[in-house]
Protein backbone atom coordinates (compact mmCIF):
# COMPACT_ATOMS: atom_id res chain seq x y z
CA UNK A 1 0.00 0.00 0.00
CA UNK A 2 1.68 3.53 -0.97
CA UNK A 3 2.33 6.02 1.55
CA UNK A 4 -0.25 9.44 0.28
CA UNK A 5 1.79 12.28 -0.26
CA UNK A 6 -0.58 15.23 1.12
CA UNK A 7 -0.36 17.99 -0.90
CA UNK A 8 -2.63 19.86 1.23
CA UNK A 9 -0.53 19.40 4.12
CA UNK A 10 2.91 20.34 2.62
CA UNK A 11 1.49 23.56 0.97
CA UNK A 12 0.50 24.46 4.45
CA UNK A 13 4.21 24.15 5.60
CA UNK A 14 5.83 25.89 2.81
CA UNK A 15 2.94 28.86 2.82
CA UNK A 16 4.03 29.65 6.61
CA UNK A 17 7.63 29.73 6.01
CA UNK A 18 6.97 32.25 2.98
CA UNK A 19 4.65 34.29 5.50
CA UNK A 20 7.10 34.28 7.92
CA UNK A 21 9.10 35.68 5.28
CA UNK A 22 7.24 38.26 3.80
CA UNK A 23 6.62 39.53 7.62
CA UNK A 24 10.21 40.18 7.54
CA UNK A 25 10.34 42.34 4.43
CA UNK A 26 7.81 44.11 5.72
CA UNK A 27 9.57 45.57 8.74
CA UNK A 28 11.92 46.78 6.24
CA UNK A 29 9.10 48.69 4.25
CA UNK A 30 8.61 46.21 1.71
CA UNK A 31 5.35 44.50 0.87
CA UNK A 32 5.48 41.68 -2.03
CA UNK A 33 2.93 42.83 -4.64
CA UNK A 34 0.94 40.23 -6.83
CA UNK A 35 -1.11 41.73 -10.23
CA UNK A 36 -3.05 39.00 -11.56
CA UNK A 37 -5.10 39.97 -15.11
CA UNK A 38 -7.97 38.32 -15.96
CA UNK A 39 -9.83 38.63 -19.24
CA UNK A 40 -13.23 37.73 -20.23
CA UNK A 41 -16.10 35.90 -18.24
CA UNK A 42 -14.70 32.16 -17.81
CA UNK A 43 -16.07 30.59 -14.77
CA UNK A 44 -13.28 28.48 -13.84
CA UNK A 45 -10.69 31.15 -14.01
CA UNK A 46 -12.87 33.70 -12.03
CA UNK A 47 -12.92 31.09 -9.36
CA UNK A 48 -8.95 30.32 -9.83
CA UNK A 49 -8.18 34.29 -9.45
CA UNK A 50 -9.87 34.83 -6.04
CA UNK A 51 -8.18 31.76 -4.88
CA UNK A 52 -5.52 33.49 -5.46
CA UNK A 53 -6.11 36.29 -4.42
CA UNK A 54 -6.96 34.68 -1.08
CA UNK A 55 -3.74 32.58 -0.80
CA UNK A 56 -2.11 36.12 -0.96
CA UNK A 57 -3.75 37.53 1.67
CA UNK A 58 -3.46 34.53 3.97
CA UNK A 59 0.52 35.07 3.80
CA UNK A 60 0.32 38.88 4.04
CA UNK A 61 0.78 39.26 0.19
CA UNK A 62 -0.88 42.36 -1.39
CA UNK A 63 -2.61 41.43 -4.66
CA UNK A 64 -4.20 43.66 -7.44
CA UNK A 65 -6.84 41.59 -9.56
CA UNK A 66 -7.80 43.23 -12.70
CA UNK A 67 -10.62 42.38 -14.52
CA UNK A 68 -10.83 43.27 -18.32
CA UNK A 69 -13.89 42.57 -20.61
CA UNK A 70 -14.66 39.83 -22.61
CA UNK A 71 -13.97 42.27 -26.18
CA UNK A 72 -10.71 43.57 -24.83
CA UNK A 73 -8.21 43.96 -28.09
CA UNK A 74 -4.64 42.85 -27.34
CA UNK A 75 -3.23 46.40 -27.63
CA UNK A 76 -5.47 47.09 -24.44
CA UNK A 77 -4.12 43.89 -22.74
CA UNK A 78 -0.44 45.22 -23.91
CA UNK A 79 -1.00 48.17 -22.32
CA UNK A 80 -2.13 47.01 -19.09
CA UNK A 81 0.54 44.78 -18.60
CA UNK A 82 3.16 47.64 -19.86
CA UNK A 83 1.94 49.62 -17.08
CA UNK A 84 2.25 47.01 -14.10
CA UNK A 85 5.80 46.27 -15.57
CA UNK A 86 6.36 49.96 -14.86
CA UNK A 87 5.12 49.69 -11.40
CA UNK A 88 7.84 49.29 -8.42
CA UNK A 89 5.21 47.97 -5.70
CA UNK A 90 3.92 44.98 -8.49
CA UNK A 91 6.94 42.71 -8.02
CA UNK A 92 4.59 39.87 -10.24
CA UNK A 93 2.54 39.94 -13.00
CA UNK A 94 0.10 37.04 -14.06
CA UNK A 95 -2.12 37.05 -16.83
CA UNK A 96 -4.79 34.28 -16.12
CA UNK A 97 -5.45 31.45 -19.28
CA UNK A 98 -7.25 31.11 -21.53
CA UNK A 99 -7.60 34.29 -23.18
CA UNK A 100 -10.32 35.09 -25.51
CA UNK A 101 -9.48 34.53 -29.06
CA UNK A 102 -8.93 37.91 -30.15
CA UNK A 103 -5.83 37.93 -28.64
CA UNK A 104 -2.23 35.94 -28.46
CA UNK A 105 -1.10 33.99 -25.84
CA UNK A 106 2.32 33.88 -26.80
CA UNK A 107 2.24 38.13 -27.17
CA UNK A 108 1.29 38.29 -24.01
CA UNK A 109 3.72 36.12 -22.15
CA UNK A 110 5.84 37.87 -24.04
CA UNK A 111 5.14 41.62 -23.02
CA UNK A 112 5.22 40.70 -19.03
CA UNK A 113 8.80 41.24 -17.76
CA UNK A 114 10.93 38.26 -16.92
CA UNK A 115 11.77 40.03 -13.34
CA UNK A 116 8.07 39.63 -12.93
CA UNK A 117 6.86 36.34 -14.96
CA UNK A 118 5.73 34.83 -12.09
CA UNK A 119 4.73 31.91 -14.17
CA UNK A 120 8.11 31.78 -15.55
CA UNK A 121 6.60 31.32 -19.12
CA UNK A 122 8.46 33.50 -20.74
CA UNK A 123 11.35 32.70 -23.41
CA UNK A 124 13.85 33.75 -20.97
CA UNK A 125 12.98 32.30 -18.01
CA UNK A 126 12.35 28.68 -19.42
CA UNK A 127 15.89 29.36 -20.83
CA UNK A 128 17.26 30.27 -17.89
CA UNK A 129 15.56 27.09 -16.37
CA UNK A 130 17.38 25.34 -19.20
CA UNK A 131 20.82 26.53 -18.28
CA UNK A 132 19.87 25.56 -14.42
CA UNK A 133 20.30 29.45 -13.53
CA UNK A 134 15.98 30.26 -12.52
CA UNK A 135 15.26 32.90 -10.17
CA UNK A 136 11.80 31.24 -10.37
CA UNK A 137 10.20 28.28 -11.89
CA UNK A 138 6.94 27.30 -13.21
CA UNK A 139 4.24 26.47 -10.35
CA UNK A 140 2.99 23.66 -11.03
CA UNK A 141 6.43 21.39 -11.48
CA UNK A 142 8.37 23.21 -8.98
CA UNK A 143 5.42 22.37 -6.79
CA UNK A 144 6.29 18.44 -7.67
CA UNK A 145 9.94 19.22 -6.79
CA UNK A 146 9.07 20.20 -3.33
CA UNK A 147 6.30 17.48 -3.10
CA UNK A 148 9.30 15.04 -3.69
CA UNK A 149 11.90 16.81 -1.49
CA UNK A 150 9.95 17.00 1.58
CA UNK A 151 9.04 13.47 1.37
CA UNK A 152 12.24 12.42 1.42
CA UNK A 153 12.44 11.48 -2.54
CA UNK A 154 15.50 12.24 -4.48
CA UNK A 155 15.59 11.60 -8.28
CA UNK A 156 19.31 11.17 -8.23
CA UNK A 157 19.92 7.93 -9.97
CA UNK A 158 16.53 7.12 -10.59
CA UNK A 159 14.49 5.72 -13.80
CA UNK A 160 11.64 8.97 -14.00
CA UNK A 161 9.36 9.27 -16.67
CA UNK A 162 7.23 12.02 -17.78
CA UNK A 163 3.69 11.34 -19.40
CA UNK A 164 3.03 14.77 -21.10
CA UNK A 165 4.57 17.48 -23.22
CA UNK A 166 3.29 20.55 -22.24
CA UNK A 167 5.32 24.01 -21.67
CA UNK A 168 3.71 23.90 -18.53
CA UNK A 169 3.93 20.91 -17.07
CA UNK A 170 5.95 17.95 -18.96
CA UNK A 171 8.99 20.00 -20.68
CA UNK A 172 9.54 21.58 -17.13
CA UNK A 173 9.34 19.05 -14.67
CA UNK A 174 11.70 16.97 -16.86
CA UNK A 175 14.31 19.42 -16.53
CA UNK A 176 13.97 19.70 -13.26
CA UNK A 177 14.45 16.28 -12.56
CA UNK A 178 17.19 16.02 -15.02
CA UNK A 179 18.50 18.62 -12.96
CA UNK A 180 18.60 16.66 -9.83
CA UNK A 181 20.58 13.96 -11.68
CA UNK A 182 17.33 12.08 -12.81
CA UNK A 183 17.46 10.28 -15.80
CA UNK A 184 14.52 11.46 -17.40
CA UNK A 185 12.25 9.90 -20.02
CA UNK A 186 9.51 11.91 -22.04
CA UNK A 187 6.31 9.92 -23.31
CA UNK A 188 3.38 11.67 -25.57
CA UNK A 189 0.44 10.58 -27.69
CA UNK A 190 3.04 9.33 -30.36
CA UNK A 191 5.05 7.02 -27.61
CA UNK A 192 4.72 3.12 -28.40
CA UNK A 193 4.41 0.08 -26.02
CA UNK A 194 3.78 3.01 -23.22
CA UNK A 195 3.48 0.40 -20.67
CA UNK A 196 6.59 -0.87 -21.25
CA UNK A 197 8.35 2.78 -20.95
CA UNK A 198 6.20 3.59 -17.30
CA UNK A 199 7.00 0.24 -15.99
CA UNK A 200 10.74 1.31 -15.37
CA UNK A 201 9.86 4.35 -13.78
CA UNK A 202 11.08 4.73 -9.86
CA UNK A 203 9.28 7.98 -10.41
CA UNK A 204 6.32 8.65 -12.79
CA UNK A 205 5.15 11.60 -13.67
CA UNK A 206 1.79 11.91 -15.21
CA UNK A 207 -0.09 15.09 -16.72
CA UNK A 208 -1.96 14.23 -19.89
CA UNK A 209 -5.57 15.52 -19.28
CA UNK A 210 -6.76 11.91 -19.53
CA UNK A 211 -8.98 10.92 -16.67
CA UNK A 212 -7.88 7.68 -14.76
CA UNK A 213 -5.44 6.65 -18.23
CA UNK A 214 -2.39 5.35 -16.00
CA UNK A 215 -3.32 1.83 -14.47
CA UNK A 216 -2.04 -0.36 -12.05
CA UNK A 217 -0.42 -2.69 -14.67
CA UNK A 218 1.16 0.19 -16.31
CA UNK A 219 3.24 0.82 -12.87
CA UNK A 220 6.13 -0.73 -11.68
CA UNK A 221 5.94 -2.06 -7.88
CA UNK A 222 6.82 0.78 -5.27
CA UNK A 223 7.05 3.34 -7.73
CA UNK A 224 6.90 7.55 -7.17
CA UNK A 225 3.26 8.06 -8.78
CA UNK A 226 2.72 12.01 -9.38
CA UNK A 227 -0.59 12.68 -10.43
CA UNK A 228 -0.86 16.25 -12.30
CA UNK A 229 -4.04 15.88 -13.90
CA UNK A 230 -7.73 17.19 -13.18
CA UNK A 231 -10.59 15.80 -14.77
CA UNK A 232 -14.33 15.62 -14.11
CA UNK A 233 -15.89 12.50 -14.02
CA UNK A 234 -19.93 12.37 -15.56
CA UNK A 235 -20.95 11.86 -11.77
CA UNK A 236 -19.04 15.29 -10.96
CA UNK A 237 -16.40 13.96 -8.62
CA UNK A 238 -12.68 14.99 -9.17
CA UNK A 239 -9.97 12.53 -10.39
CA UNK A 240 -6.79 12.58 -11.97
CA UNK A 241 -4.70 10.98 -14.74
CA UNK A 242 -4.02 7.98 -12.95
CA UNK A 243 -6.82 5.14 -12.06
CA UNK A 244 -5.82 5.57 -7.80
CA UNK A 245 -7.76 2.63 -7.18
CA UNK A 246 -5.67 0.27 -9.41
CA UNK A 247 -2.05 2.24 -9.16
CA UNK A 248 -1.89 2.92 -5.00
CA UNK A 249 -1.71 -0.57 -4.08
CA UNK A 250 1.48 -1.43 -6.15
CA UNK A 251 2.65 2.29 -5.91
CA UNK A 252 5.51 3.38 -3.31
CA UNK A 253 4.03 6.73 -2.73
CA UNK A 254 0.80 8.37 -4.60
CA UNK A 255 -0.40 11.41 -4.85
CA UNK A 256 -4.35 12.15 -4.73
CA UNK A 257 -6.57 14.05 -6.59
CA UNK A 258 -7.77 16.43 -5.29
CA UNK A 259 -5.45 17.34 -2.75
CA UNK A 260 -2.14 16.33 -3.89
CA UNK A 261 -0.11 18.47 -6.47
CA UNK A 262 -3.13 20.96 -6.88
CA UNK A 263 -2.21 22.96 -3.48
CA UNK A 264 0.86 23.39 -4.33
CA UNK A 265 0.80 25.30 -7.77
CA UNK A 266 -0.96 28.89 -5.98
CA UNK A 267 1.51 28.01 -2.99
CA UNK A 268 4.78 28.49 -5.46
CA UNK A 269 2.94 31.21 -7.02
CA UNK A 270 3.12 33.22 -3.43
CA UNK A 271 6.95 31.89 -3.51
CA UNK A 272 7.99 33.43 -7.08
CA UNK A 273 6.20 36.44 -5.75
CA UNK A 274 7.96 36.84 -2.82
CA UNK A 275 11.57 35.65 -4.57
CA UNK A 276 10.76 38.30 -7.50
CA UNK A 277 10.61 40.96 -4.23
CA UNK A 278 13.75 39.71 -2.52
CA UNK A 279 15.15 40.18 -6.12
CA UNK A 280 13.89 43.62 -6.76
CA UNK A 281 15.77 44.87 -3.28
CA UNK A 282 19.06 43.34 -4.24
CA UNK A 283 18.96 45.44 -7.11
Amino acid sequence: MAKIIDGKKISAQIRAEIAEEVAALKSEGVTPGLAVIIVGDNLASKVYVRNKGKACAEVGIYSEIIEMAQDTSQEQLLDKIEELNLRDEIHGILVQLPLPKQIDEKAVIAAISPEKDVDAFCAENVGKIMLGTASFLPCTPAGIMQLLSRSGISPEGKECVVIGRSNIVGKPISQLLLAENGTVTICHSKTKNLAEVTKRADILVVAIGRADFVTGDMVKEGAVVIDVGMNRRDDGKLTGDVDFNSVEPRAGYITPVPGGVGPMTITMLLQNTLTAAKNRIKK
